[in-house]
């Protein structure tokens, strides 16, 4: 009779990060600490580990691309779902098949690389009989990017995907201070209602992109040193505006969040980008900014009683778009 096989799998929430994104990452936010507002969303990042058989079978179903090591053999970096292999080596499992899939396209900005992150953590402790807390899996999702994988980058797509719902967080490295943010139902309502979220492409944003504008803030560069701090001030005013219900303020903040995250490197506006806005703005959206890093990848726009316009405009300029549905639940385990 064939063993049976242990099957787990996990799930985590990608995000909008309303404000103060790029003050989370180091060196920043170890010497200045970071301010950062973030919202799950309902869309999602996949991990299956399915344990038993004689082999290491890895599969990224969004690649299209599978790789087969022989058990017992250390899963080395090599350029093919090298991210699989590190969480792989962070928490062995002995022969598997570990698959993965996104809700949303590579590139998008949304922080599918950190939820990836969490929801492999969360399937591979799971699985030894060590489940972990939220916190916990977002530290080791942390762990498992910069450390295991080698990537640079913030802190706060981790956390989101982990605790799920709004939240304010504050980093001064090694401590992360996540503050839920408490919206009024109907709020948060219009404001789901009223956002539409674009996908321009593939995001460009690159490892150079991040070292010159971490190389920019070492060498103290007026421009990009005003510009993080004034980030992280755009923060701490996102969280009140949210706090209060206040959509003309929510817009227009993410606009200044936009117009200074352009200020830390010429490669944050595409030109693709720049013609959305445009459009967008004529529709009738009062503010909006790129999700993530900024080069491509998603814009998300606020646009109160215009949001259907708003869509056409941005289908008619060659966006895709996606849902927005807030997910209070972070990572899930079953």
């Amino acid at each position: 009779m064939t063993p049976s096989l242990r099957t787990t799998t996990a799930s985590a929430p990608v995000r909008l990060d309303f404000a103060g994104g790029w003050t989370d990452v180091p060196p920043f936010s170890a010497t200045e600490g970071g301010a950062v507002v973030a919202a799950a969303i309902a869309l999602r990042t996949h991990a299956q580990a399915v344990c038993g058989g004689h082999d290491v079978r890895l599969v990224s179903e969004d690649l299209d691309d599978e790789v087969t090591l022989p058990d017992g053999l250390t899963p080395v970096p090599d350029g093919r779902l090298d991210l699989l292999k590190a969480a792989l080596r962070l928490h062995p499992v002995g022969p598997c098949t570990l698959t993965t899939r996104s809700d949303v396209p590579p590139g998008s900005g949304l922080g599918s690389s950190g939820s990836l992150d969490v929801a492999l953590v969360a399937a591979l402790a799971a699985v030894r009989g060590f489940p972990l807390s939220p916190t916990d899996l977002a530290e080791e999702g942390c762990r498992l990017e910069r450390d295991e994988a080698g990537i640079a980058g913030g802190r706060q797509d981790q956390y989101i995907a982990a605790l799920g719902g709004f939240q304010y967080f504050e980093f001064l490295d090694p401590a992360v201070t996540a503050t839920p943010l408490v919206l009024d139902r109907e709020f948060a309502v219009e404001l789901e209602r009223s956002l539409v979220l674009c996908y321009t492409g593939m995001s460009r944003i690159s490892g150079r992109t991040i070292a010159r504008v971490i190389a920019a803030f070492e060498r103290r560069d007026a421009k990009v040193v005003r510009a993080l701090h004034g980030l992280k001030e755009v923060a701490a005013q996102m969280a009140e505006a949210l706090r209060a219900g206040d959509l003309p303020r929510t817009g227009a903040l993410l606009s200044r969040n936009w117009s200074l995250q352009c200020e830390l490197d010429p490669a944050m506006r595409t030109d693709d980008m720049a013609r959305l806005e445009a459009s967008v703005s004529a529709a009738g959206a009062l503010g909006g900014k790129a999700a993530g890093s900024g080069a491509g990848g998603c814009m998300f726009f606020v646009a109160p009683g215009r949001a259907d316009e708003v869509a056409q405009a941005a289908r008619a300029g060659g966006a895709a778009l996606l849902p927005v549905t807030w997910s209070p639940e972070g990572v899930r385990v079953c």
